[in-house]
């Protein structure tokens, strides 16, 4: 049908031209935070792209969301503006006939965005977050870059070193400064490098002194020596007890009902729910006045999607702190916008006859 293939095909492009633009600034934003966390030494510099690429993935959802929307509410706005829309009801279709050939263009995405919170979601978070930990609990040692100051891990040490050029594994010039028990100690050699005994790594220093000072007291010791040799380990790696709830399985999540676990599930449930109940709420907040167009009705329908994310993370939150059931949150918040939604879609096909007969009430009162 014309009206059908029609609507589809405008309905398609705009949406892929609103997903780019939409994830053009994502991915900017998304690139300075990563790049922020760099250079505070949160992430290892040559995993940016990984972590930026994992970050987009899972804000590939909302986005998809975002997207669908705003693509509906411009396409059936513009139509308002050209009297499309004039054309079609007067030809005996109501509002409530453009849902049908719109969830049949959008069908693809609502499925994409199911399978994005179900399964890339947690897989995400998942490797996002043990690219973090292995580069926070890495060794003091390992931390160290040739010619820049390093902090350790607790912010006690600061380490700074130059490579050798002759040796890939040495190190000199090398400088050492903790602060521990009111002990401030300096090290400082002329070299240094790592020997492996079986199982055991060993820091080998040469030529250098130490210095400890107590700061409570003012007492200063000041060593020298030709070798040092101190036993460490750089493999040590701090385990995590308990899997935060993000990095679970959406399996694992139901199959443990925790408060903290049915808090994450309202927020994957959540994002599926908001995909179909946008799309229906977007065809009643297309309206546009033909008589005064604007822009106001994206703005408007703009902050109405964003009160309903922010919706979602509220009743999660809720649901964290046992305050709400998780059924409850998911049907008091997304039946209600579904409601809402439903009900937007029948007061525009009823508004002009409800209009009419108030007139009319008015006309034979007087």
């Amino acid at each position: 049908m014309l009206f059908d293939s029609s609507l589809r095909r405008e309905l398609a492009r705009t949406f892929g031209a609103t997903l780019v633009v939409l994830l053009t600034i994502v991915i900017t934003m998304l690139l300075v935070r990563t790049l922020s966390l760099a250079a505070s030494d949160v992430v290892e510099p040559k995993d940016v792209v990984l972590v930026l690429g994992y970050t987009t993935l899972g804000q590939l959802a909302m986005i998809l969301n975002l997207s669908v929307f705003v693509a509906i509410v411009v396409t059936l706005g513009r139509m308002y503006r050209d009297s499309e829309m004039a054309i079609w009801f007067a030809s005996g279709m109501d509002l409530a006939r453009f849902v049908r050939p719109v969830l049949r263009t959008i069908w693809p995405v609502l499925l994409v965005v199911c399978l994005l919170m179900a399964f890339a979601w947690p897989w995400v978070n998942r490797n996002s977050s043990e690219l973090r930990d292995r580069y926070a609990q890495r060794s003091d040692l390992a931390r160290i870059t040739p010619g820049v100051f390093r902090s350790s891990a607790d912010g006690r040490r600061v380490f700074f070193v130059e490579r050798d050029l002759r040796d890939d594994v040495s190190v000199n010039n090398i400088f050492a400064l903790s602060n521990k028990d009111n002990i401030e100690s300096v090290v400082s050699a002329h070299s240094g490098r790592i020997d492996v005994e079986g199982d055991d790594r060993f820091l080998v220093l040469e030529s250098g002194q130490r210095s400890d000072v107590n700061t409570a007291s003012g007492e200063t010791t000041l060593a020298g020596f030709e070798t040092y040799r101190a036993l460490i380990d750089i493999h040590a790696l701090r385990r995590v007890q308990e899997a935060p709830p993000k990095t679970m399985d959406t399996i694992d999540l139901v199959r443990a009902p925790t408060q903290r676990n049915q808090a994450e599930l309202v927020w994957r449930f959540g994002l599926m729910f908001a995909a179909l109940n946008l799309s229906l709420l977007a065809i009643g907040l297309s309206h546009v006045n033909t008589r005064r167009p604007s822009s106001l009705n994206l703005v408007f329908a703009l902050l109405g999607s964003l009160t309903y994310f922010n919706s979602i993370n509220v009743t999660q939150s809720w649901v964290a702190n046992g305050r709400l059931r998780m059924a409850t949150a998911l049907i008091a918040l997304h039946g209600g916008v579904f409601l809402v939604a439903m009900a937007l879609l029948w007061w525009r096909d009823h508004a002009a006859v409800l209009h009419f007969r108030r007139r009319t009430r008015r006309v034979l009162a007087a």
